[in-house]
């Protein structure tokens, strides 16, 4: 299958009256057409900032883009010029933020919102793209989609704006799709309907999908494979299945563990001591040492890189760990 987009070492810092933020140290990771990449991780862990450098949504400055490069269909996106970026942003890539009350301008219309990339980025006459939205807003399951064009934002609940987001984002048929945490805001039974119409819309448009989130169980039912990230880093990578039954990396064990269990087991919850890294400090070690049980002498002197692994369900399982749990001793003597 052909990758969609291959992201190599890509390293983002942020400038500060304290001191530089190493907010992004070396992340690298590829996601195929079609493919629902999700990336998880503890709030500050670098998912968002990772993936709004890839389109320099980034304030720069403060924020730099120190290495890397982001390759999308043959070009890398970190070089490009900025318009150059508008013309691929809302057309080949789309993207959903966190919050829909911030992502739609209060002062214009839906229906001016959704229809202005399709004008810009396809050329759409009004008329077009007046029906072309319509459609949009009934492809997300917004009821009298035509005359809801002509309400503003504050008219929607906090459900109906994220639809009325995810419609704009899939306007142009984009290729790439990057949802920043996109039920966060949303109570659960709203979240359960926007993972539903987001997994159908998948399938109709065959996108990939790069869905980042902090909640594992929503990972679970969604995506194809996982990073895990901590400090800026990633550190484990793996098939969905196999991340969730074979955990390699003690960070992505303390995740799962903390998460309640419905199959009847009496397991406690499991609390991951300690404080998040430091992140004006360059990680120089294992940035998840000082809240290890397993951390012994080489993790508080060197970083470990992903390293592939062995993987019981036969795909590619990769993890950033001095340590081998399953054999209880170093990974490498």
């Amino acid at each position: 299958m052909q990758s969609v987009l291959e992201v190599n070492n890509l390293r983002t810092r942020f400038g500060t009256q304290d001191g530089t933020v190493y907010a992004v140290n070396g992340v690298s990771f590829s996601i195929d057409e079609g493919e629902m990449l999700g990336v998880v991780g503890e709030s500050g862990s670098g998912k968002s900032v990772t993936m709004m450098s890839l389109l320099k949504l980034i304030p720069m400055p403060p924020g730099e883009i120190a290495s890397g490069e982001a390759i999308f269909e043959g070009n890398d996106l970190l070089q490009m010029e900025p318009d150059e970026l508008r013309q691929l942003r809302g057309h080949h890539i789309g993207f959903i933020f966190q919050d829909p009350m911030t992502s739609l301008n209060p002062v214009l219309t839906v229906g001016h919102q959704i229809m202005e990339p399709l004008r810009t980025h396809l050329g759409m006459s009004r008329q077009e793209a007046t029906a072309r939205a319509t459609e949009l807003l009934e492809l997300v399951g917004i009821p009298m989609a035509e005359q809801r064009l002509k309400d503003y934002p504050h008219q929607f609940s906090g459900g109906m704006r994220q639809r009325v987001v995810i419609a704009i984002a899939l306007g142009c048929n984009p290729k790439l799709l990057i949802a920043d945490e996109p039920t966060t805001a949303l109570d659960v039974t709203i979240q359960a309907q926007i993972i539903d119409l987001i997994k159908r819309l998948q399938k109709e448009f065959g996108m990939a999908i790069v869905w980042i989130s902090h909640d594992l169980g929503v990972v679970a039912g969604l995506a194809d494979r996982v990073a895990v990230m901590y400090g800026g880093l990633i550190v484990e990578k793996a098939d969905v299945r196999e991340l969730y039954t074979n955990p390699q990396h003690p960070y992505t064990r303390g995740l799962l563990g903390s998460l309640p269990r419905l199959d009847g087991t009496d397991d406690k919850l499991v609390n991951i001591k300690g404080q998040p890294p430091n992140l004006r400090q360059e990680p120089t070690s294992c940035p998840f040492a000082p809240r290890c049980d397993y951390a012994f002498d080489r993790c508080l002197k060197e970083n470990p890189i992903l390293d592939s692994v062995k993987n019981n369900g036969g795909g590619m399982h990769e993890v950033a760990c001095w340590w081998d749990i399953d054999a209880e001793k170093p990974r490498y003597d």
